[in-house]
């Protein structure tokens, strides 16, 4: 008779899934990539089957690896749409996604299906756009994710956190993929509103 406490021959167990979602949201140089690659790293230093993917728009610094501003950097897959990360996660114990605020909105759906297959899936990105407005997904994402870890960076005009991220050209596009020199993280009280057209 089987108790509580005696191993069960492999055929008869059955291993519940519990997967979660982890949101890191917050403006630019906040150090969302950075904390992600931080988790990513440790899940590999344990053994742990690891997969990370970053869609195709962001090529900034590698057309291959994940990489933060300050150049922590993690071998990724790039991807063109959502969908893709399905089939490619499927042997993996522990997903990671960067710049989730680029991918199409199936992202949530495809995160929560993984975490309900029982896998860890970390996801980082920008909660708000150039504008200040909810960013993509990314709402969504934290909605439904378990855990969510607000990023704070430092204002460059005021030496205070800084959850904003205001961009320093003129362009009205959405999506403009830029560095250090397009943006810089404010704080509320000195983040400027675009005019818009």
């Amino acid at each position: 008779m089987n108790t509580p406490f005696t191993e069960r021959p492999a055929t008869e167990r059955h291993v519940l899934p519990y997967g979660s979602i982890e949101v890191i949201a917050g403006c630019m140089f906040s150090g969302k990539t950075e904390e992600l690659i931080r988790r990513l790293r440790r899940s590999q230093i344990a053994k742990q089957r690891v997969e990370i993917f970053k869609p195709i728009i962001d090529d900034r610094y590698s057309a291959t690896e994940v990489v933060s501003h300050s150049q922590h950097r993690i071998e990724s897959r790039v991807v063109k749409h959502s969908s893709e990360i399905v089939a490619l996660a499927q042997d993996a114990d522990v997903i990671g996604v960067d710049e989730a605020q680029f991918f199409d909105d199936g992202i949530v759906e495809i995160c929560e299906k993984l975490a309900n297959e029982g896998k860890r899936v970390i996801v980082a990105g920008l909660d708000l756009d150039y504008r200040g407005k909810p960013f993509g997904p990314m709402p969504n994402l934290m909605a439904v994710a378990e855990y969510v870890t607000k990023t704070m960076a430092v204002c460059m005009q005021s030496g205070l956190p800084a959850s904003r991220t205001q961009r320093m050209t003129n362009s009205h596009e959405l999506v403009v993929v830029g560095h250090g020199d397009q943006y810089e993280a404010r704080h509320r009280a000195f983040y400027e509103s675009p005019i818009e057209e």
